[in-house]
């Protein structure tokens, strides 16, 4: 994490102020949005599911890992939910935190960005192979089995189509994470000179 800038004032604090506020709405709601799809899917994976053909329904690793990259969700959507409130702080010269506490606060949120981008790459990864197999065991010219194929070495279901765009959304929004953040990581540490050539 930063330490270049050690209790140094913020440069332009009323700027990055509305930069945190509005950036900060704008990715709590976007992660609120792209929440709802991969939380009912994990809904269906811990409630719902049917047990599979040796009348169990255990949570495999990959599992695991799809829980943990949405808690991630969850936390960078909560941390852009604090971002808010840090926005009220940097415009109030009496509670004012230094530049390197801001750009602290932001490289958390880069870090849970990257490590659930590679959550969600491991998964995505995992998830086409998985579809892969499947369409590759099966006769040639047969697209997809029919979910109730006895003895069939793989098929593909409307779950694993659920599953790719439960990935692929998880990994839209931390996309959209880490785009903001290095936004607001860039916001924060400019210094006076940089902000007066941009305005010039």
């Amino acid at each position: 994490m930063s330490t270049d800038y050690p209790n140094q004032p913020i440069a332009y604090p009323e700027q990055l102020s509305r930069d945190f506020s509005r950036l900060g709405t704008l990715g709590f709601w976007i992660q609120i949005v792209l929440l709802i799809i991969p939380l009912a899917l994990l809904l269906y994976v811990l409630v719902l599911r049917t047990p599979g053909p040796d009348g169990t329904s255990s949570i495999g690793f990959m599992n695991y890992l799809s829980i943990a990259s949405l808690a991630l969700l969850v936390f960078t959507t909560f941390w852009f939910y604090r971002y808010i409130g840090l926005a009220k702080k940097i415009a109030d010269p009496a509670h004012r935190p230094s530049r390197d506490s801001v750009t602290n606060t932001i490289w958390i949120g880069i870090w849970a960005g990257c490590i659930g981008i590679c959550f969600s790459m491991i998964l995505l990864f995992n998830t086409v192979g998985q579809l892969l197999i499947a369409l590759l065991s099966l006769p040639p010219g047969v697209v997809i089995a029919p979910s109730d194929a006895a003895g069939s070495t793989g098929f593909v279901t409307a779950a694993d189509a659920v599953t790719l765009l439960s990935v692929i959304i998880v990994l839209t929004a931390e996309l959209i994470v880490l785009g903001l953040s290095i936004w607001l990581l860039f916001q924060a540490t400019r210094t006076p000179k940089a902000v007066a050539s941009t305005t010039a």
